[in-house]
């Protein structure tokens, strides 16, 4: 029996999902210790900062993961390592054009006097520094997710959260410092990881000297699109806290509240991570092998799978929604529970909608279609930043800015499906039976180790 166990534990939809469950309860953690070290406006400000620090990793790792996963997915040593040098290099060139901009932007700030929030200033002063300690272990990362190698990236983001959340308890019990420590202490965090991948030679640096003009180019070409997808799907997100944080009434209390929620929907989404990490590089080899039928099947499995794995946990989740909360947020934040439930059962429903329309794009980019499913989400996007600067500046509401997520999610799933459709005929019976086989399969098997 035990034997069967670690089998089920060992296989790769098992490794990238248990990956991205303690990496999902660390960030919980560290979320819930901060709500509770910090008060309202500094944890808003926080926030801020850690929103536009992960929209900035979306554009500059946007360039290079998915074309590394893709490109790397190859039995070929030689080939696998130009493109992890060449993603190295690109990931250079990145960090070179975005430490200019902002810090440009800085010093025109500093000069002029002009008034801008904490949130934002934190990241114009030391984004640039946090992406050069950071790339190596991105870039390692995003190469075993190629080679479905799940222990190693396990291994590479422990090192890279366990050092911070440990710092975050003792601080919270014993120390009690300030903002301004925390973000000196999150940039050592992420130097180690990347020290201990340097050392190994997983990083891509090593490599550089391999990465062909001809290989820069392909991932460029491939990644100008997904790069485009990324930062559209993070902006989906991240311009909801964004513009939040512009407003003079919202500001970062209202930045704070909305973090809660949303904290909350991203750990209903679990799954969904860990399976598109899995699906991707399986539908790139069907692709790459010309086995559409295979890549159809594929397709169907995991956004049906995941869609009915998602049905259940978000009625429990709407139910259980003040429960939840108050465990999130704590009891600072009991004032405004009836706006943040009401916002968490939005979310709610938006978690749903979210595989049909993320399992769309993954296979866009599956087939090499990346600018159509660039195209899906440029057009979710736009239209749900229109919709929170209504809500935000007109109707000043938090709730609205939640129900604008969710109409543009509607948007992206008939997008995909229209845009897929263009290359092979997929249907929404195949999604959900295939996703059914799969999870009574998946059943079986556990009926099995009693």
């Amino acid at each position: 029996m035990i034997r069967k166990v670690l089998g089920i534990v060992r296989e790769k939809n098992m490794l990238s999902l248990i990956t991205s469950l303690i990496t999902a309860f660390i960030g919980l953690a560290n979320f819930m210790i901060l709500t509770r070290s910090l008060d309202k406006e500094s944890f808003g400000h926080w926030v801020l900062f850690i929103t536009l620090v992960t929209f900035i990793d979306m554009l500059r790792f946007g360039l290079t993961d998915n074309a590394l996963i893709r490109f790397a997915s190859t039995d070929d040593r030689d080939k696998r390592e130009e493109y992890l040098g060449a993603s190295y290099k690109i990931g250079m060139f990145a960090i070179a054009a975005t430490t200019i901009l902002l810090w440009g932007s800085y010093a025109v700030i500093m000069l002029t006097g002009a008034e801008i929030g904490k949130g934002y200033r934190l990241f114009l002063a030391w984004y640039p520094l946090l992406s050069l300690l950071n790339l190596s272990w991105n870039n390692s990362v995003s190469y075993f997710q190629a080679r479905q190698d799940f222990n190693r990236v396990l291994n590479i983001r422990l090192f890279s959260l366990i050092p911070f959340i440990v710092f975050l308890g003792v601080n919270y019990l014993y120390l009690s410092l300030g903002i301004d420590t925390i973000l000196v202490v999150f940039l050592i965090s992420n130097l180690l990881p990347s020290l201990f991948v340097f050392y190994k030679r997983w990083d891509g640096l090593s490599y550089v000297a391999k990465a062909s003009k001809e290989a820069v180019n392909e991932m460029l070409n491939f990644g100008k699109y997904s790069m485009g997808t990324l930062v559209g799907t993070s902006l989906l997100k991240s311009a909801d806290t964004i513009i939040i944080g512009m407003s003079a009434v919202l500001g970062p209390i209202g930045v704070a509240l909305y973090a809660i929620p949303l904290k909350l929907t991203d750990l209903l989404s679990i799954p969904l991570r860990s399976f598109s990490i899995t699906a991707y590089p399986k539908m790139s080899l069907k692709s790459n092998a010309g086995d559409i039928e295979g890549l159809k099947k594929v397709f169907y499995t995991y956004s049906g799978a995941v869609t009915l794995l998602f049905i259940p946990i978000s009625m429990a989740c709407f139910i259980f929604a003040k429960q939840l909360v108050l465990i999130l947020g704590g009891g600072e934040y009991i004032d405004s529970l009836p706006l943040l439930v009401t916002v968490f059962r939005i979310f709610v429903i938006y978690s749903v909608l979210l595989p049909l329309d993320r399992f769309t794009g993954v296979a866009l980019d599956s087939i090499n279609r990346p600018r159509f499913n660039f195209y899906k989400v440029i057009m979710m996007t736009a239209a749900n930043i229109i919709g929170d600067i209504i809500a935000v500046f007109w109707l000043q509401s938090i709730e609205a800015v939640a129900i604008v997520t969710v109409a543009f999610t509607l948007m992206g799933i008939v997008a995909g499906y229209v845009y897929l459709n263009k290359f092979i005929a997929v249907n929404i019976g195949g999604v959900f039976r295939e996703g059914f086989n799969f999870l009574i399969n998946l059943k079986e098997q556990i009926r099995l180790l009693r």
